[in-house]
């Protein structure tokens, strides 16, 4: 009979916790700037991501064999979109300089690249080589100014 109350207590607990997980789902909450947000502002600042277009921030290092094929692949890539309305920035970025920064994105291992829009949102998160074409296929949309 213990048994029986005691599955009986449990199912009901986890009825209340699905409907109170599910009439938060999907709603719109209004945040406020955080403090968190204007000192990651900042921190990207510092580096060049002032927002004023697209931006691909990549982390390497001295150290760090495969970056120089990142450094291969991003140059070519914002290379071939210098010509587009919002032509993207390449920042490469020394974990070794920028302990902070690199803390603040969560990089956890190097090469990490991301892709920043023309507002400083991040919009991709890529580790390790990125292929060409995936990285332009990021960037395209965010290099054409949106008129809409």
């Amino acid at each position: 009979m213990i048994e029986i109350t005691i599955l009986t207590v449990m199912l009901l607990a986890a009825a209340a916790v699905g409907v109170t997980l599910r009439r938060r789902h999907g709603k719109v909450r209004a945040t406020a700037a955080s403090p968190e947000a204007s000192a990651r502002a900042g921190l990207l600042a510092t580096v060049g991501v002032t927002g004023a277009g697209p931006a691909v921030l990549h982390f390497s290092a001295d150290w760090c064999g495969p970056c120089s094929a990142v450094r291969r692949v991003v140059a070519g890539v914002t290379e071939e979109l210098a010509e587009s309305e919002l032509p993207p920035l390449d920042i490469e970025v020394d974990i070794d300089a920028e302990p902070a920064l690199a803390r603040e994105l969560n990089v956890l291992s190097l090469p990490t690249t991301f892709v920043f829009d023309a507002e400083g949102r991040e919009r991709f998160r890529i580790s390790g080589v990125p292929k060409a074409g995936d990285l332009r296929t990021a960037l395209a949309p965010l290099t054409a100014q949106n008129l809409a």
